[in-house]
């Protein structure tokens, strides 16, 4: 955890409101809101927007695209030419509906536990309450700047009807500030902002051969199985370890019973690269699978998330330790990691792009889910104070 002067305005401040937010957050969490569940999510919707309301003095604007609530506060300066902040959370989760039952919501010893504390519950409570000072407190007023929140609610599964709306936002803003959970540095030290995330790729390989009996005349099938055999293994040298890219064939599917050549395959594969021009040789080498026994071998997919490239986050860290070092606070080393965010959406449109910002803690999707209550308040400052030097206040 980092280190920091408790003496600082907006510290104090925030060490002020963290029963605040500590409530709301507790509301948010027992509103379970599972991304495949539509009414689950409206629900969660309907809080995230009080929660809003009742701190930011305003009700969202509410978005449906395809029965999925989306929700956009619009704060300050109409000029469409006064620099903008965007602020990117969601609320929906993993978690099923039940699973308080297992995991309940609860604080103790300064851990804060409960089904999607972590991603990202408590990123979206401190997004809210930072953006609310904006309007009344240390913050000041925005009389020519601007600032968009914007919860999403199908983050987890991969925003197919969020993308558009995220990439509209994003746009001429001086930066988006991403309020997805911090990471670990590689020496195990919590609290690290994320200035590099992956791109995500996603392809199905499909083979059709042809049936045929397997004990008395397997010479007139054309086994699927075995060309998938040999895909998978031609897929697997796409890869290159040197340069961060993984291939990894994930779910696969063969025959139809124990006696038949099997006329059907297929398998996925997921793939993950830290620049552009990776995705875009994958996509490439993809386009080359041929057969190799003389099924038809067919491929779908291609990019689903472009990376979030060091060179999108690089000026907007170098803003964040500055600003950090200004409240007394020692930040860790900045990661790069594997998994992504929609923060991969607003760096793809090239808007300049910071990632991690919200809780300290760990095991996201986990049963150890938990956040250290300690680091909410100064995370919550270092949000306000960056927001503050990003629009010139």
């Amino acid at each position: 955890m980092q280190e920091r002067r408790v003496d600082h305005p907006l510290l104090a401040w925030a060490d002020g409101i963290l029963p605040e937010m500590l409530a709301d957050l507790e509301h948010l969490i027992r509103c379970e809101s599972p991304s495949a569940d539509l009414t689950a999510i409206a629900r969660s919707a309907d809080l995230v927007s009080a929660i809003g309301e009742r701190r930011l003095g305003s009700a969202p604007e509410r978005l449906v695209i395809d029965g999925v609530t989306h929700l956009r506060w619009r704060l300050g300066s109409p000029d469409p030419d006064a620099p903008r902040v965007l602020l990117l959370a969601h609320h929906d989760t993993v978690w099923p509906v039940g699973s308080l039952e297992s995991h309940p919501f609860s604080i103790q010893d300064g851990v804060l536990r409960g089904p999607g504390c972590f991603d990202m519950l408590t990123g979206l409570v401190m997004a809210i309450h930072a953006a609310a000072t904006f309007a009344d407190g240390p913050g000041g007023h925005l009389a020519h700047s601007a600032i968009t929140l914007l919860v999403t609610g199908d983050e987890e599964v991969g925003s197919p009807t969020s993308r558009a709306l995220i990439e509209q936002e994003a746009r001429g803003c001086v930066a988006a500030l991403v309020l997805e959970a911090a990471g670990d540095t590689p020496d195990g030290v919590p609290g690290a902002l994320k200035i590099g995330r992956k791109g995500v790729s996603n392809y199905r390989v499909d083979i059709v051969g042809r049936a045929a009996h397997a004990g008395t005349e397997p010479e007139k099938g054309l086994n699927a199985t075995v060309e998938l055999a040999h895909q998978v293994g031609v897929v697997l040298g796409f890869a290159d370890p040197s340069v961060g890219t993984s291939v990894v064939p994930t779910v696969a599917q063969s025959g139809t019973t124990t006696n038949t050549v099997p006329a059907r395959a297929s398998f996925k594969v997921d793939v993950r690269a830290l620049t552009a021009a990776e995705q875009h040789r994958i996509d490439e080498a993809f386009a080359t699978l041929t057969s190799h026994t003389g099924a038809t071998v067919t491929v779908v997919g291609g990019v689903n998330r472009p990376p979030l490239e060091t060179s999108a986050a690089e000026g907007t860290w170098q803003r964040a330790l500055a600003v950090s070092k200004r409240l007394g606070m020692d930040l860790p080393d900045a990661i790069v990691v594997g998994g992504a965010s929609d923060g991969n959406f607003t760096a793809g449109v090239g808007v300049p792009t910071l990632d991690g910002l919200g809780a300290v803690g760990g095991g996201a999707h986990a049963d150890h889910e938990h956040v250290l209550v300690g680091e909410i308040p100064p995370r919550t400052a270092l949000l306000v104070a960056l927001i503050q030097d990003l629009l010139g206040d």
